[in-house]
C-alpha cells in the first residue's frame, strides 16, 4: 500500500476556503445584473477534505476564514461532515473569500474571485496548525497552490514533519504550461512530485507533470514520473473514466459514470477525497477507483461544488443504480 493507514493520523488538507455564488443563467460574466444562487460552502482543499470525511476517513483542514456568516457556513459544513477544523483560523478583519461562478452555453465558466486578498490568504504556522500537523498521518497538496508565497511554507514545513513520522503524500498537479515555465513554480512543483507518493493528475495534465509532450506517449509519461518517487498514479480522464497505474507495473480502470451533469465544479476534488480515504482505510486501488469515480460523478449532479459529496453508504448505492458508460 503506497499511503499510509489512516490510524496514524488525518489526512490533511491546506489552502482556500470560499463561498461559491453562481449564476442560474448561462452566458459571459457579471457585467449585468442577474439571478444568483448560493453560498455554497467551496476551495478546492476544502472540497477535496470534505468528501473524505463524509465517505469516512480521518480528516482535517488548515485554512483561513473571515469573522463572518460566509466562515461560519465553511467551518460548520466541515465539523458537520467529519472534518477536523482546529487548524481552520479566523480572522478578525478580512473577510471569507469569495467564488462568483457563470457557466457558458459551452459549458466553460467565467469566475470573479476574492481569494488571497481576503482571508483566505492570511493563512500563519501558529501553535494549533502544529499541533494538527504533528499528529497527522497524509498530507493532500493542490498544485495550484504552489505558486503563492504566503501558503508554499506552510506545505514545504507540513509535508517534511508528516513524512518524518511515516506519513504519506498526494499531489493533485492542477498545472498549467504558464505556471510550470515560472523558475519557482517549478522547484517547488519538483519538490511535491518527488515528494509525493500519490499523483492524481487529470488528463494531458500526466504530460506537463513529467515534463514530456503528448506525443511522447502515455507510457514514457508514466515511467518517467515513477523514477521520481511516486509509487502510484491516478490518470482522470473524465468521461473516459480512471486509469490507475502503480511503480510495480499493475494497473486498473474504471469506466465512468453515466449521470446527467449539473454543475462540474469538484468533481475532480471529490474524485480525490474519495479515492484517499478509500486507500488509507485498506481498500484495494479498484474499489478506490470506483469510490473515487463515484463521489466525482454525484457531484455533479448537485448544483453546488461540495453538496453532491457522497457518504460511504450513498457512494454505494450509487453504484449499485447508475449505469456506466460503454
Amino acid at each position: 500500500m503506497s499511503l499510509a493507514p489512516d490510524s496514524l493520523g488525518p489526512t490533511l488538507s491546506i489552502g482556500e476556503i470560499l463561498v461559491e455564488i453562481v449564476a442560474t443563467t448561462a452566458g459571459r460574466g457579471f457585467q449585468d445584473a442577474q439571478p444568483l444562487i448560493g453560498p455554497f460552502a467551496s476551495g478546492a482543499p476544502a472540497i477535496f477534505i470534505d468528501q473524505c470525511g463524509r465517505f469516512g476517513g480521518s480528516a482535517a483542514m488548515i485554512g483561513a476564514v473571515g469573522d463572518d456568516d460566509f466562515g461560519q457556513l465553511n467551518v460548520k459544513r466541515l465539523e458537520q461532515d467529519g472534518v477536523d477544523v482546529s487548524g481552520i483560523r479566523i480572522d478578525p478583519v478580512l473577510p471569507t473569500g469569495t467564488a462568483f461562478v457563470r457557466y457558458q452555453s459551452d459549458g466553460s465558466r467565467n469566475f470573479v474571485f476574492n481569494m488571497w486578498t481576503s482571508a483566505a490568504g492570511s493563512l500563519a504556522w501558529t501553535e494549533a496548525v502544529e499541533a494538527l500537523v504533528l499528529r497527522s498521518g497524509h498530507l493532500h497538496v493542490m498544485g495550484t497552490l504552489l505558486g503563492q508565497a504566503s501558503v508554499w511554507p506552510l506545505i514545504e514545513r507540513a509535508a517534511e514533519l508528516i513524512k518524518a513520522r511515516g506519513g504519506s503524500i498526494s499531489l493533485d498537479p492542477n498545472v498549467r504550461k504558464e505556471l510550470k515555465a515560472d523558475a519557482e513554480f517549478g522547484e517547488r512543483f519538483e519538490r511535491m512530485v518527488g515528494l509525493s507518493d500519490l499523483l492524481l493528475p487529470s488528463g494531458d495534465e500526466v504530460f506537463i507533470t513529467a515534463g514530456l509532450s503528448p506525443e511522447a506517449g502515455e507510457a514514457s509519461a508514466l515511467q518517467r514520473l515513477f523514477e521520481r518517487g511516486p509509487a502510484e498514479i491516478v490518470l482522470k480522464r473524465g468521461s473516459e473514466g480512471a486509469s490507475s497505474f502503480e511503480k510495480d507495473g499493475r494497473s486498473s480502470h474504471a469506466a465512468a459514470f453515466s449521470v446527467e451533469e449539473i454543475d462540474p465544479t469538484g468533481a475532480g476534488d471529490c474524485f480525490g477525497g474519495a479515492y484517499v480515504a478509500a486507500r488509507r482505510l485498506g481498500l484495494s486501488v479498484s474499489q478506490a477507483l470506483d469510490y473515487g469515480s463515484a463521489a466525482g460523478a454525484r457531484n455533479v449532479t448537485v448544483r453546488g461544488p461540495m453538496e453532491g459529496a457522497g457518504t460511504r453508504e450513498q457512494l454505494d448505492q450509487f453504484i449499485t443504480n447508475t449505469p456506466r458508460r460503454t
